[in-house]
């Protein structure tokens, strides 16, 4: 099960040096044999191959146009894709211009002048914190972590706009995690997700932080069942179970 970790891979970024533990992390607990390839964001042109697409923290990246690729990819072609932190602002910047329309849509670390600003400086930055994230109920989050609560780490200065969240949902995309001081009104976006699509999940924190790596966040964990079934699917097989925790 091939697994493109997209990000310009760096010994300073500790969700990097958290992914090999996560790998084997997934193997030893639950079975899931994860082959993965890290590809920079300067090379993302055929992605549709593989089983599944992680696009990793490290911004500023080196082709912001490579890591909105990554996540049009997997948008387009239905393959289960995670997005953690910089890695949900570009997904948010993919929809936003292909799907939206905004094809100007900007983010501020990349381009603060621009006019259409879809990322913009958090009012407080979340940059080594933790916050408490709402989950939205009946939505894949919130099955997934199994409560409508959930206490997550952070490294991230930038987040949506409020000005575009009801454009962004108005065309499909659910925000289904914010801040416990963020309302359904664009304040406080934490996670979003695509309904209809086999795996689609994006979050403002990083789920590879989670305790000390040798047990995968839920969400990391859902992404790779994801992986498995689409594996499976792809080579007319019945999905293996996962093994018992």
């Amino acid at each position: 099960m091939h697994i493109a970790l997209v990000g310009d891979r760096s010994p300073g970024v500790r969700s990097h040096a958290r992914v090999p533990l996560l790998v084997e992390a997934l193997l030893e607990r639950d079975g899931i044999a994860l082959d993965p390839y890290w590809i920079p964001t300067t090379d993302t042109h055929d992605l549709d191959g593989f089983d599944g697409i992680w696009l990793l923290p490290g911004s500023p990246y080196r082709s912001e146009e490579g890591a909105v690729r990554a996540a049009r990819t997997a948008r387009e072609h239905g393959i289960p894709f995670l997005g953690t932190c910089a890695g949900f602002q570009h997904m948010l910047l993919e929809y936003a211009r292909t799907v939206c329309g905004v094809a100007a849509a900007a983010h501020a670390e990349n381009d603060p002048g621009a006019a259409d600003l879809l990322l913009t400086p958090l009012t407080c930055s979340l940059s080594g914190h933790e916050g408490l994230v709402r989950l939205a109920p009946g939505t894949l989050i919130e099955q997934i972590v199994g409560a409508d609560t959930t206490m997550e780490s952070y490294v991230c200065s930038y987040g949506l706009n409020p000005a575009y969240h009801r454009l962004l949902t108005e065309h499909g995309l659910v925000f289904s995690g914010h801040a416990d001081d963020g309302g359904a009104d664009g304040g406080g976006v934490r996670v979003g997700e695509l309904p209809g699509h086999p795996f689609y999940l994006g979050t403002l924190f990083q789920p590879e932080l989670a305790g000390d790596g040798r047990r995968p966040h839920p969400v990391i964990a859902a992404f790779a069942a994801a992986v498995v079934s689409r594996a499976a699917a792809r080579r007319g097989a019945a999905p293996a179970t996962p093994a018992a925790r």
